[in-house]
């Protein structure tokens, strides 16, 4: 495997993600407008236990077996790699029927703690995802390993396609029973989705296969002959005890969003029932939040992990064959590209927060109204998450992945204190929650980088990698504002946000390519890069 940045693979699964994304908006636009707020509740509710266990399977064990995986193919042991990928199939299948079994025989007690009975059949729903996407975490952090990503964007565009068509027809079909039954439809699409990514991802296993072996047998040769690794062969035990050291640690250190989620989900309903609201009110306000509002966050932060995932094995490359040089570089890019990914995420959602919730949510413009303070608040914080995916995911590479979790656990008290004190306030209610979320993020994130900066020694140069970003955010707010407004004076409210978006990601692209926040040499890194360099010198952007 030759040297890799992660621009390549961070392009690849960005664009997969930020098409998953808009496929879970394509899903959510319609199911809210299905199953209402009170059905956003129960679903809300599943789902969020659903993805911290699926988090375990889909983001923690991928990015620890990449790190093996890479580690292993950059000083040329194929073999040791395969039995990576041998051994973490077994593991992850017991992990998977374990968690399916776990979620299907408690889901009646999780929705009575949670004050939700309603969502019973929604979590009994949405337990058999949790065997099958174990076994697809596997392959994709194989592939990862040997830094294809490829096979990663196809499994989840595939998964979240049938996720998307399965869940939506089943919703539709059974809210003429009642809205738990439609929730519970929904959910079951999640259940259906990831049958789909296991039969892409083995099917690319399997035409991989004789190229897969043909590197063992090569790597095997080499070994015998030249008695370089002799004594060298890991045992079962070493293999399955690296496994879990990395992968209990990286979950947690990656899963800032979901654990996030699971505390508004324990503590908000309790408060904003303790604040004077009604059990209904409670439910509707928090359905408001986790079902209208934090999808749409669910974009810039697919984006960061991206990075955070393709950084693993390339930052673990780096550090197994002792590239200081090579590991700094893609430290400092990935820094850059985590604030140029966030900056106008964070400044566009802030601007057009409730012209953004009208227009998704047609059938329900007064909630939806309702919602744009919830987005506005938690869009402050996409900055400080995108910063801190990206460095939790070098912590890693680099074979910390305890330091991540120091610096959630961190975050974690941050987050529940002020949600715990805020949403009681009556008048703050559930954006008190918002609140809590972007002060944790906002915690997490600056630990993180105080942590890359003592184990890589790395120089942040603030003008290149945090005032550049920032400013191009600045000038694309004041031109999406203008815009938004003149809209408004010649078209109706719905019809100028289109517009607005459009002239901000154009104003935003143009400012980061002439004052040079990314330079040519990266820009050839990205896919079709050469060309694309070329296309920007005839414009005169590069």
């Amino acid at each position: 495997m030759g040297k890799k940045s992660f621009l390549s693979g961070a392009a690849i699964l960005g664009a997969a993600g930020l098409l998953v994304q808009v496929m879970g908006a394509i899903f959510r636009i319609p199911l809210a407008n299905i199953i209402g707020e009170i059905g956003m509740g129960y679903f809300q509710t599943a789902y969020p236990v659903y993805i911290f266990l699926l988090v375990f399977s889909t983001n923690g064990a991928p990015a620890a077996i990449s790190k093996m995986t890479s580690e292993r193919i950059a000083v040329g042991r194929h073999d040791e790699a395969q039995r990576v990928f041998r051994l973490s199939f077994i593991v992850m299948l017991v992990f998977g029927a374990a968690a399916s079994a776990s979620v299907a025989l408690l889901a009646r007690q999780i929705s009575v703690a949670v004050k939700s009975e309603g969502s019973y059949y929604s979590l009994l729903a949405i337990a058999p995802a949790l065997l099958f996407v174990p076994i697809m975490s596997v392959f994709r952090g194989y592939f990862q390993g040997m830094q294809e990503m490829r096979p990663t964007a196809l499994s989840q565009l595939v998964e979240q396609a049938v996720r998307v068509v399965a869940g939506l027809s089943l919703a539709a079909v059974l809210i003429g029973s009642s809205q738990e039954a439609a929730s519970a439809g929904a959910c079951m699409g999640a259940s259906i989705g990831p049958v789909a990514g296991v039969v892409m991802l083995a099917a690319i296993y399997f035409r991989k296969k004789q190229e897969i072996h043909e590197k063992i047998g090569t790597a095997v040769s080499r070994r015998r002959e030249a008695r370089r690794h002799k004594g060298q062969r890991e045992g079962t035990g070493t293999l399955l005890m690296t496994l879990a050291a990395l992968t209990i640690p990286t979950t947690v250190g990656i899963s800032i969003l979901p654990i996030m989620n699971v505390v508004d989900m324990a503590i908000c309903r309790v408060r904003l029932i303790g604040s004077g609201f009604g059990a209904e009110e409670a439910e509707g306000l928090y359905g408001l939040m986790s079902g209208f509002a934090a999808p749409i966050i669910n974009i810039p932060m697919a984006l960061a992990l991206s990075i955070a995932l393709s950084m693993i094995p390339a930052i673990a490359a780096a550090g197994s064959t002792d590239d200081k040089q090579f590991l700094n570089e893609n430290v400092s890019m990935g820094l850059r590209t985590a604030m140029i990914v966030g900056t106008p995420c964070s400044f566009g959602l802030i601007v057009l927060a409730e012209p953004i919730m009208r227009l998704i949510y047609p059938a329900f413009r007064e909630e939806a109204g309702g919602a744009a303070s919830c987005l506005m608040i938690l869009a402050a914080g996409v900055i400080f998450l995108c910063v801190a995916q990206t460095m939790a995911g070098i912590l890693q590479g680099l074979g910390r992945p305890s330091l991540p979790v120091l610096a959630l656990l961190a975050g974690l008290v941050a987050k529940t204190a002020l949600t715990y004190w805020l949403t009681g306030i009556h008048a703050l209610n559930i954006n008190g929650a918002t609140i809590g979320s972007t002060a944790g993020y906002a915690v997490i994130c600056f630990t993180n980088v105080m942590f890359v900066k003592r184990v890589t020694g790395v120089r942040i140069d603030v003008g290149l990698h945090i005032f550049k970003p920032l400013i191009s955010g600045i000038v694309m707010s004041l031109a999406v504002v203008a815009v938004y407004f003149a809209g408004n004076m010649l078209l109706s409210w719905n019809v100028s946000a289109l517009p607005a978006i459009c002239v901000g990601a154009l104003v935003y692209v143009m400012m980061i390519l002439k004052i040079k926040a990314i330079l040519p040499h990266e820009i050839e890194r990205l896919p079709k890069g050469k060309k694309l360099l070329s296309l920007l010198k005839r414009l005169h952007l590069a």
